[in-house]
């Protein structure tokens, strides 16, 4: 059976997550993030996306970080009907965050008509509310350690990574007729000690490997949360700040 993969974000840049799998006629996309920070960057989540979004046969959400999960309502506005996968904590945050990005849409292109800085007239948003709305009815959310079934040659299985409530490394299991293989995609990994999650659960073994590199080539030093806070939390205070 025949695999490929496309690298459709989060290259050049850390926002805009998508990895599009082709695993034989089947269409996967693994995380569906948006594209954030400078103009160039927030342009290319207007780019037509490379298939159409009704060949898409699922989706599997890492966590719900708009970086990762940001495009969702986009890609169902363009004809997505699959199911999107990810944890029942990342299913819970997905709606509130999804919502607060909508509503953001919608009051930056409100914000553009009334200052007249915007080429288009009127200036739209990405997307709007009810298109948010939409996604949350196309989730399954699943158990950590639950094997689910994607098709007749195509498992996964949800593993914690720390990070974030509900996110998760995946485990995809890809069955051929001779052979299969093992993926595994890391998402955003936490750190190995923190004060309120687990740490990532070890994978023992995986044929190709999908992994975050953020801090690939710096330092990210283990600093001691607490005192940083607290003298943030100091500092605020005594400019008469506000702290949130």
């Amino acid at each position: 059976m025949n695999i490929s993969v496309q690298f459709l974000g989060a290259a050049g840049t850390v926002t805009g997550s998508r990895y599009l799998l082709q695993i034989g006629n089947f269409r996967l996309l693994f995380d569906c993030g948006l594209f954030q920070g400078l103009k160039n960057l927030r342009l290319r989540n207007w780019d037509p996306f490379p298939v159409p979004a009704d060949s898409i046969n699922a989706i599997i959400i890492s966590h719900a970080h708009i970086d990762h999960t940001g495009y969702l309502p986009r890609l169902v506005k363009e004809g997505f009907k699959g199911k999107i996968y990810c944890t029942k904590p990342t299913a819970d945050l997905l709606e509130i965050m999804l919502l607060d990005s909508a509503k953001l849409q919608e009051e930056e292109a409100a914000y553009a008509s009334k200052k007249g800085y915007s080429k288009h007239s009127p200036p739209q948003p990405l997307y709007r509310v009810e298109d948010a709305e939409s996604v949350m009815h196309l989730v399954e959310s699943l158990d950590l350690n639950d094997t689910f079934t994607l098709s007749d040659h195509i498992q996964f299985t949800f593993r914690g990574a720390g990070h974030l409530l509900g996110a998760a490394i995946t485990e995809l299991l890809v069955k051929g007729e001779a052979q299969q293989k093992t993926i595994v995609f890391s998402g955003d990994l936490g750190r190995s000690s923190d004060i309120m999650l687990y740490p990532p659960e070890s994978i023992n073994q995986a044929d190709v490997l999908f992994i975050e590199s953020t801090y690939g080539n710096k330092s990210n030093p283990a600093t001691d949360v607490s005192i940083e806070l607290e003298k943030i939390i100091n500092e605020t205070f005594k400019n008469q700040g506000v702290v949130l």
